[in-house]
């Protein structure tokens, strides 16, 4: 599976199955892990095996059987979330096409002492949980092109293909508020909109990935 198949094929699964991840897939997780630590100045841990996270008091959201997740930390900073999404994503795509399946989890999860390391200037921004899904999820209704974008016929091929690729991002209880503008010269914009939920920043890093591997970085830059 490529990652452009990835994006088709992944969906938000909250059940597991009590497998476990194969050691040679774990080291392709770290090996990635290291690099997005390195490459986005972030402190992401995998923890595998740990059945006490998506038990606790704030384990709503109907989760079963999670037992490995990557907890998404970096050093605190106005644009820490957006690079958490962004980078966050590459995780979760990679896990698809190593046949797993994911969650993002805002709040739906307990810290677990000695789960995880972090200095006094860290903080965490969300888990996801992995592993081997009871089932692939489902899809959800996703909004129109021009509910979030101003793709059209005058707009280049590229771009509508981003916008398409954004679109099937995932983000705060499916909630897709964003903004992504051509404005002409190879030249892109992107915002989140208003939301009472949160997580807008977050979402946006996620789906500025999403448009990228859609679009091809090599045929636009953002402003």
């Amino acid at each position: 599976m490529t990652i452009l198949e990835a994006i088709e094929a992944r969906h938000s699964v909250r059940k597991y199955k009590d497998q476990p991840i194969p050691d040679g897939v774990l080291e392709i997780l770290r090996d990635k892990i290291r690099e997005i630590n390195e490459i986005g100045k972030l402190h992401v841990q995998l923890v595998t095996e740990e059945p006490k996270a998506y038990k606790g008091i704030m384990a709503y959201g109907q989760f079963s059987g999670v037992r490995n997740y990557f907890i998404m930390a970096g050093k605190k900073a106005d644009d820490l979330d957006e690079r958490i999404g962004y980078y966050g994503e590459q995780l979760v795509l990679l896990a698809q096409t190593l046949g797993l399946n994911t969650c993002w989890t805002g709040v739906s999860y307990s810290k677990i002492s000695g789960t995880y390391e972090l200095a006094k200037d860290e903080k965490i921004g969300c888990y996801i949980a992995l592993g081997f899904g009871e089932t692939q999820g489902v899809s959800h209704k996703i909004k129109s092109a021009a509910d979030v974008s101003n793709a059209s016929d005058l707009t280049p091929q590229w771009f509508n293909k981003g916008i398409k690729a954004a679109l099937l991002a995932p983000t705060a209880v499916n909630q897709q508020k964003f903004r992504i503008e051509y404005v002409g010269s190879n030249k892109v914009t992107a915002k989140p909109t208003f939301t009472m939920i949160g997580y807008g920043k977050m979402d946006l890093g996620i789906v500025k990935y999403h448009f990228e591997l859609g679009a091809g970085k090599e045929n636009f830059e953002w402003v």
